[in-house]
Order: C-alpha cells, then structure tokens, then sequence
C-alpha cells in the first residue's frame, strides 16, 4: 500500500501499546508494496528499539504468522518471527485490520539490491528446506489447496468486454482501458493458453507441497549485514513446487541476472530437481493473468489511491514489454 490508510496513528500506537506493552515514541507509515490490503510501519519505541508493524485486512489467514515462526523454530534463519502479544497471541485486532509485529530489519528488497552469486544459492537452499519441512496439520489447516480455479480468468475476459462498451472518464482508467484495446488479442492468446495449461495439470495430478506462492524479489530482504530473509507469507497454497519456482528465471522485476543466470545460482543451493513444465509454464501465465485481473479491479473499480493505482497501471505494462514476464511465460510452453 501506498497511500496511507484512513487511520489515525495515535489509534495504532494505542493499540501498540495496549496489546504488546511497548511505549511508542514515533510511528512512521512506509509506503510499500502493491498489496491494497497490507499497510506498514515503522515504530520506534521510547527503549530505542524498532518494530516493523503490519496491517493486514479482509483476507488475513493465521498461517500467514504462525507458519513461518515455525518455520523459524524448525532451524530455518531466513525466516523472520513475528512478535507476540502481552497475552501470547501472535497479532492484535484492530477493525478493520489484524496488527502483527516484528523486529525491524534494516535493508533492501532484493530488486533494490542485486543479490550476489552466494545469495541466491542461500535463498535456493532456504527454499528447498521450506518445502521439504514437515509442517503439523494443525498449523496447515485453513490452507487453500490450488485448484487450477478459471476464477482470474473469467475476471480478465469480463473487462475486456466491459471495456469495449464503456467510456472511462477518470485519467488512470481511461488510460488503462485504451492500453487494453490495444493489447485484445494478446491478453486473449494468454488467456487461452493459461485455460489449455490449466486442463494439462488436472489430468496429470501432480504432488502437491506447501508453498510461498509470491516468493519473487520484493519479498526477499537484505539486511546491511546481507543476511537474507523471505518475506511475506501471506499468499500459502498448497501447490505443486513450480508455484514457486516459476519466479525464478519468470522476469518479474529487474534482479540485474538474465533468466539463465537466475537459474543458474538458484538451483546452486535448491539442488536438482525434477521440473513439471506444464506446471511451470502454468504458473507463469497464470501469475500474470491473475496480476492484470487485480490490477484492472482495482482502477476501474475506484477512483481513490491515485498513487497506488499509478503504480499498477505501470506494473500491467510491464508484462507486455519486449523480453518481460508474458514472453518469458510463452517460452515456457509449446502450445
């Protein structure tokens, strides 16, 4: 989010305080990431310690916090536990958001810093243990299990269409939707190919894990040490494997590697591994599918956050350049 929310900070630190027993000194709102639903801030307290504050709305799921604290407990250091309440919760309420709270760690996303050769083999090999760790049913419960749904699909087609019979007054949408006319038959091409990928991978039944599910570079973090951290957890599926490892290599965000080298030092740290191309091909188009879904809900559906939904206007954008994510996601696949 990066619009500040219509919250007043007296009524966070309040909350901070009350559920955490910290006095707060200062809050500062970070304008970060695209997610509408999460706002974030920095929270300096009167002992000199820092914290990294969450709000997380509508579609909060519990596993997103307690997942990677046990993950964490389980010897995995790229984790980043999240701190508890006075009471031993894990997040506080404060309507219409949940409140979680961790340690500040000072850094960079892994688009904002180039991630070094050693760096990418540790984030293979961190990853390679989060899928292999045996996670209790008990914390897994609530977890979605993919189901190849047509649901971003159908969404995308349902704008081109309405596009086509409406007139959009406001700049940002009007924008968008001439951007889409121009771009029918691609989005269209992808869109079908996503469908053909999708009845692929239900008649193979492929193995299932749980996964991160948007474990791409915004949510790697680099500390001024370089230790390295995955970060944000609250996308988990269960998946086949290639949910995540279609970022590797897919071209989202500038990492300053081409594709091959991505690979190349991922696979260093994650270790061979049997790649379902279908899959991989899937979750590729897929992804981006499900991004231009969002993204057009979120411009033609409100006038409101101009500078969140400039951002995504040009994130849209960037799926369509020469060499970006959709034809990358192309050669994925013979179809």
């Amino acid at each position: 989010m990066l619009e500040k929310p219509d919250l007043k900070d007296e009524i966070i630190i309040n909350c901070l305080e009350d559920e955490f027993g910290f006095s707060i000194a200062k809050l500062s709102f970070l304008p970060l990431g695209a997610d509408m639903n999460t706002a974030v801030y920095r929270a300096a307290a009167s002992e000199k310690r820092v914290y990294f504050v969450k709000l997380r709305r509508n579609d909060f799921n519990k596993t997103s916090v307690t997942v990677p604290n046990f993950l964490r407990d389980s010897g995995i250091k790229q984790v980043i536990p999240s701190l508890t309440t006075q009471t031993g919760k894990h997040w506080a309420s404060l309507s219409p958001f949940k409140v979680i709270l961790y340690p500040f760690v000072e850094g960079h996303n892994g688009f904002e810093q180039k991630l070094s050769n050693a760096q990418w083999s540790e984030f293979g090999k961190a990853l390679k243990q989060f899928h292999s760790t045996h996670i209790p049913l008990s914390l897994t419960n609530g977890i979605n299990k993919d189901n190849f749904s047509p649901r971003w699909r159908n969404t995308v087609k349902m704008f081109l269409e309405r596009i086509e019979k409406e007139i959009f007054h406001e700049p940002i949408a009007n924008e968008l939707a001439n951007f889409l006319r121009t771009k029918k038959d691609e989005t269209l091409d992808l869109v079908r190919r996503t469908e053909q990928l999708a009845q692929k991978l239900r008649k193979q039944q492929p193995e299932f894990i749980l996964c991160h599910a948007d474990i791409h570079g915004w949510n790697l973090l680099i500390d001024k040490n370089g230790a390295l951290y995955m970060v944000d957890w609250d996308t988990l599926i269960f998946a086949p494997k290639e949910r995540d490892l279609m970022f590797i290599g897919g071209g989202l965000g500038n990492s300053g590697y081409t594709p091959r080298q991505e690979e190349t030092m991922f696979y260093q740290g994650y270790g061979q591994t049997n790649i379902n191309q279908t899959a991989l091909a899937y979750y590729r188009c897929e992804r981006i599918v499900e991004d231009l879904a969002v993204y057009c809900q979120q411009i033609f559906s409100s006038d409101e956050g101009d500078e969140d939904r400039k951002e995504s206007l040009k994130n849209l954008k960037l799926n369509f350049q020469p060499n970006g994510t959709m034809q990358i996601a192309y050669q994925s696949t013979s179809l």
